[in-house]
């Protein structure tokens, strides 16, 4: 199953096959980013979504879904992209199952969540005791329950590496899969007009697995964006 929608699940799944396949999505110049919706790698991705479809060896989510798991725990669809933290729902259902990387085309790859922790600059009392809560969060002891009771991995080595962890993993052997994708895992960019180029190329993604064909979805994606970033920078 392919998630069909324009929003940042769809663009969030559908990125490592850009990744895989060479794509980037910020040109990089000795002055600035530039983002670039249309490049090779996500003209290759996007062909494969499209391909998947016609050949007959895909389906479509409902419009903006494809992260419940109702249909492949009822045996409606053979696999499905989601992640560690679909871990306890997958062990309630008692359905076997496994776990395979994301398939490769160049280069191994994955997209790494978003969940973020901002610190604001208030009041030096305020940003003290943030500071203090955001080291206790990041700690090996909350990274270590955290990552047990939720299935999330955990992102202090310390935690990982620790013997409590360890013998979680021997009772989940699965998560191994998506420790090892971490070696190859990155994050979406962190760049000022994010949510524009995300937009764009939701819409590209929705309307080649609606049958535009990519490469004409993905040049009408990238003209939108540089008008939109253009009306941004200008202040209009």
């Amino acid at each position: 199953m392919l998630s069909l929608g324009k929003g940042e699940w769809t663009v969030f799944t559908w990125l490592p096959f850009m990744f895989s396949a060479g794509g980037e999505l910020v040109a990089k110049t000795a002055q600035t980013s530039i983002p670039q919706i249309d490049n090779p790698g996500s003209r290759a991705a996007l062909q494969l979504w499209s391909d998947l479809l016609k050949e007959g060896s895909a389906i479509l989510s409902a419009p903006e879904r494809g992260y419940e798991l109702d249909n492949f725990i009822a045996g409606k669809v053979a696999m499905q992209i989601t992640g560690p933290w679909t871990l306890a729902q997958l062990q309630q259902s008692k359905i076997d199952y496994g776990v395979i990387p994301i398939p490769a085309l160049k280069r191994p790859a994955a997209v790494i969540g978003g969940e973020n922790l901002f610190l604001m600059k208030t009041s030096p009392e305020r940003e003290k005791a943030a500071l203090e809560f955001l080291e206790y969060v990041l700690g090996e002891e909350f990274q270590t329950a955290w990552a047990l009771g939720t299935g999330y991995l955990p992102i202090n080595l310390q935690s990982r590496n620790s013997q409590t962890y360890k013998t979680f993993i021997e009772k989940n052997p699965v998560l191994r899969v998506f420790l090892a994708q971490m070696n190859s895992a990155r994050s979406r960019p962190i760049i000022p007009g994010y949510s524009r180029l995300s937009e764009n190329l939701g819409r590209a993604i929705e309307a080649t697995l609606l049958g535009q064909p990519p490469q004409d979805a993905l040049k009408e994606a990238q003209e939108r964006l540089a008008l939109t970033l253009d009306i941004a920078a200008s202040g209009k």
